[in-house]
């Protein structure tokens, strides 16, 4: 049966926990079932569950990311995620071609003189050091140490691009720092105990079919070019893994919503009728949903991308409306009050519900830090589209 585009964002909603709030389901196993939240914005993992999950605590997640349960690295589309800890090896495993060309390839890299052949002989005795958390610039210092003891390599001291290539490249895992939301400004790393394997096309191969597996359970009904954007891997590489598990019927091939390119999904998973009510929320920057698909209007009307995701890639915290974002939000007043901004009519309804949502993050943020993405108002100063401004909450 084919699904319209309105059924695609009611999978993806039921799928990311957006239809309704789970009740009883814990931080780490909640970040299992969405599969990864960008987390470079160390607030938003926390705002993303507090979306999702019944009385969330956010002491659960501190938890959870200081004993490793839940862990931060770089992963999908080179950027800072949020997975569950048995998740990350075979994610790393699968992401390792791409990671190893735009880190070890990139000029800022190779400039240094340093080649990859280098980071593969410099990456054990890293892991080893970095067995204990070590901050960046412990990393730094031991690496220049280390340099001149290696015959062929350049002398240090390195620049500090060609440092931090490098420890994108390393399996690492970010080392909480404390603060409101376990992770600040500061940087500071940790090897896993079991550190993937790298360099090794069959466990490339096989952390793959993990990857999409995966996806397609936390955002399917998918594309070929979906999955490619969601990760940053390579089609050719996806496309006969997904054959593969199409062969043995562990995926399924669905009409196209629009076109001609087919679908995938995993068989039996949650598909729900596209007339499935859809709360108003508010969405963190960067949350997952809104950046895993190559074409975003399945959660994004087309006409508000621009205003949404900007220009250096940041993107704004959403109201989400309908399954559809409506809108942005931010705290104002001294962290008084949500300020939201939405980009057409709402009907009064909307507008009470959001209210009753805004009211409760204020509440949550208060906890914590009133106004984590304070560095981030510029972009009201740009200006957005039509629609209304309201204060959602009066502290």
């Amino acid at each position: 049966m084919k699904m319209t585009e309105r059924a695609l964002n009611r999978a993806t909603l039921a799928r990311q926990l957006l239809l309704a709030r789970e009740p009883g389901l814990d931080a780490v196993e909640a970040v299992r079932r969405v599969v990864a939240l960008q987390a470079q914005q160390p607030a938003s993992p926390y705002i993303a569950l507090w979306n999702r999950l019944t009385a969330f605590d956010a002491r659960a997640l501190d938890e959870a990311l200081a004993d490793h349960r839940t862990v931060r690295a770089t992963l999908m589309r080179i950027t800072v995620h949020l997975v569950h800890a048995d998740d990350y090896a075979p994610f790393r495993e699968a992401m390792d071609p791409t990671l190893r060309a735009s880190r070890l390839g990139d000029t800022r890299f190779t400039s240094s003189g340093l080649t990859a052949a280098d980071a593969d002989t410099l990456l054990p005795s890293l892991l080893r050091y970095a067995s204990t958390p070590r901050t960046a610039a412990e990393l730094r210092t031991w690496l220049d140490d280390e340099l001149p003891n290696r015959p062929g390599t350049p002398l240090a001291p390195l620049a500090a691009d060609a440092h931090r290539m490098l420890r994108h490249y390393a399996p690492l895992w970010h080392a909480p720092t404390g603060g409101p939301w376990s992770f600040d400004t500061r940087q500071s790393y940790v090897s896993p105990p079991h550190p993937p394997r790298l360099t090794d096309s069959e466990s490339a191969a096989k952390g793959l079919r993990t990857l999409l597996h995966r996806y397609l359970e936390a955002f399917g009904p998918a594309t070929v070019a979906d999955m490619a954007q969601f990760t940053l891997i390579q089609r050719a590489r996806i496309r006969p893994v997904v054959q593969e598990m199409l062969a043995n019927a562990e995926v399924e091939q669905l009409p196209p919503a629009t076109g001609k390119t087919p679908l995938y999904d995993i068989p039996d998973a949650p598909r729900p009728p596209e007339n499935t009510p859809a709360p108003p929320r508010l969405l963190p920057m960067w949350d997952s949903p809104l950046l895993a698909y190559a074409d975003r209007s399945r959660l994004i009307p087309p006409a508000y991308r621009k205003h949404v995701t900007r220009m250096n890639g940041d993107v704004l915290p959403t109201l989400l409306v309908d399954g559809q974002v409506a809108g942005v939000w931010r705290v104002v007043d001294d962290a008084a009050s949500i300020e939201a901004t939405a980009f057409h009519p709402l009907p009064a309804a909307v507008w009470r519900a959001l209210g009753e949502e805004a009211e409760a993050l204020t509440t949550f943020l208060a906890g914590r830090d009133a106004r984590p993405y304070r560095r981030y108002d510029h972009w009201w100063g740009k200006g957005f589209p039509g629609g209304e401004v309201r204060r959602l909450s009066e502290g």
